[in-house]
């Protein structure tokens, strides 16, 4: 089912950490975004000319706070407001005052059912008088944010059937890679099962494959636990090194993607349940990957 709006793009992620100065050394130092506002109470860090692609916020447990997509338009987001409504959603309007300190034009936040993962909608982030700067690597993008949940259907039947995600390839009751159509890349979004709702890891995406032999040592030297790769993936078929920020939750630096056309995509693949399906080089994550990361609850 196509919904009344058209997404733009994942816009940003937000992440609740326990030591806000400590990852934000990490992410700033390490990962290579570049910090655009900082406070005791959030640090808005960027990799290209927008505002931010990351939020972090002081916590007593780090996870994922929200996933934030920009929509095209004005319109598009008057149309969503009273779409979501009437799927019976709690539907909050972003105050003018957290907008301003967001840089987004406006804004709004609901919950997936289920797991409770707050997703938000915006239009129009301030984009910055400075070039982003690749002082470690050439970050092009968030490039997506998967996580797992308990109820693996009805996650995956709600993105689909009711917010217009279309999944590109899929391990039935195990993992859905979904983009958010009409953007082409191959997922902005991945739904796994698990035992529990949690934060698998965040994405950033890179423009030059020497970006991942570089941030592998890059980490080993500064003790970063690896937890998987270098390899490459089937789906998607990017190559990726996963490795742990300080708080134990997953990361991803990415290279290529799969991109799809607004019509005429192929079909979603039905992708065998097996080790060489994630990783076609045959590295073998460990125990600490995409483990980490609570889903925050409405309060």
């Amino acid at each position: 089912m196509n919904p009344p709006f058209r997404y733009k793009r994942l816009g940003y992620v937000a992440l609740n950490v326990t030591d806000l100065a400590r990852s934000t050394v990490f992410y700033r130092d390490l990962v290579g975004l570049d910090v655009s506002d900082a406070s005791d109470a959030s640090v808005a860090l960027r990799c290209s000319r927008d505002h931010h692609a990351m939020l972090l916020y002081p916590a007593a447990t780090p996870g994922l706070k929200r996933i934030a997509f920009e929509l095209d338009s004005a319109a598009d987001l008057d149309k969503a407001r009273d779409y979501l409504v009437s799927l019976g959603l709690e539907v909050e309007s972003v105050s003018a005052e957290e907008k301003k300190s967001l840089r987004l034009v406006d804004a709004l936040r609901f919950r997936i059912p289920g797991c409770g993962l707050c997703i938000e909608y915006f239009v129009q982030m301030m984009f910055m008088a400075k070039p982003f700067e690749a002082r470690l690597a050439k970050i092009e993008r968030l490039g997506h944010v998967v996580f797992n949940v308990a109820d693996f259907n009805a996650t995956v039947g709600f993105l689909n059937d009711e917010l217009g995600f279309r999944t590109s390839d899929f391990v039935p009751g195990f993992a859905a890679f979904m983009r958010c159509y009409p953007n082409p890349l191959h997922h902005s979004l991945a739904v796994l099962s698990g035992d529990h709702d949690h934060l698998n890891h965040v994405n950033f995406m890179v423009s030059d494959i020497d970006d991942i032999g570089r941030a592998m040592n890059r980490m080993k030297a500064a003790g970063v636990e690896i937890v998987f790769g270098p390899g490459r993936h089937l789906p998607s078929e990017s190559i990726f090194l996963y490795f742990l920020d300080p708080d134990g939750m997953t990361v991803e630096y990415s290279f290529g993607m799969e991109c799809f056309p607004e019509n005429g995509a192929r079909e979603a693949r039905l992708l065998e349940p097996v080790p060489a399906t994630l990783d076609t080089w045959g590295s073998v994550a460990t125990p600490a990957f995409g483990k980490l990361g609570a889903i925050e609850q409405q309060a």
